[in-house]
């Protein structure tokens, strides 16, 4: 285990990824982790939104993802979705509010994509946010740097 930890460390070195991993879960560090287990990546007004590979591990193999419509209002802390798989049905809750621009549209065809890359193919919405001041908060980052899925 720890020979497989110090390669995953080595090659992410190598490829300039910012990740580590904590248990059986990866962490990616630029992103931010909701207590309910949801990864927002910011950049800019635009938030991207999906679940952490902890609740994908958890839920096991995903069958069905419910998005909601382009143009939909999320709220932070709201649900705004659900993902299924063959164990449970869980709620997706938005970490931020604003206006839904994109969902994936891959995951109605392929909702295997949570489990297999919950990070990159596998996000669920792209949010344009209606406040981006309280993200910019120091003690909102440390809080968020320092929560990771359990």
């Amino acid at each position: 285990m720890a020979s497989r930890l110090l390669w995953a460390r080595r090659a992410a070195s190598y490829l300039r990824i910012s990740t580590f991993h904590r248990g059986f879960s990866t962490v990616i560090k630029d992103l931010k982790y909701a207590d309910t287990h949801e990864w927002v990546k910011v950049d800019g007004s635009s938030a991207t939104v999906g679940i952490s590979d902890h609740a994908q591990d958890h839920l096991g193999d995903v069958v069905y993802v419910e998005l909601p419509e382009v143009g939909a209002s999320v709220v932070q802390g709201k649900n705004f979705g659900a993902v299924e798989s063959v164990k449970a049905t869980s709620d997706v809750n938005s970490p931020v509010s604003g206006e839904v621009v994109e969902v994936n549209t891959e995951l109605s065809g392929s909702p295997g994509l949570v489990n297999g890359s919950p990070y990159e193919n596998g996000w669920i919405i792209k949010v344009k946010m209606s406040d981006t001041g309280w993200f910019a908060s120091p003690l909102h980052a440390v809080v968020s740097a320092f929560h990771f899925p359990e």
